[in-house]
């Protein structure tokens, strides 16, 4: 093998690693962004049922205050 096969063959290898990792990190960059879409969803639905919980809270307060009367 000639020294110019063996440079563009070394040359071959490290664009397939560096092919590999750009894959390798597109997929762990898609994996950490549906964890955090996942979570953020789950501090929305939380979120919201913290506040139906306080709005119904209220409104039952609301209606024994004034049976009260």
């Amino acid at each position: 093998m000639s020294s110019r096969e063996t440079g563009q063959n070394e040359n071959n290898v490290a664009h397939n690693i560096k092919e590999g990792a750009g894959a390798a990190f597109h997929a762990a960059h898609q994996g950490l962004e549906a964890t955090e879409n996942f979570a953020m969803n789950a501090v929305d639905q939380t979120s919201k049922a913290i506040k139906r919980a306080a709005d119904n809270m209220n409104e039952m307060m609301n209606r024994d205050n004034e049976n009260q009367k």
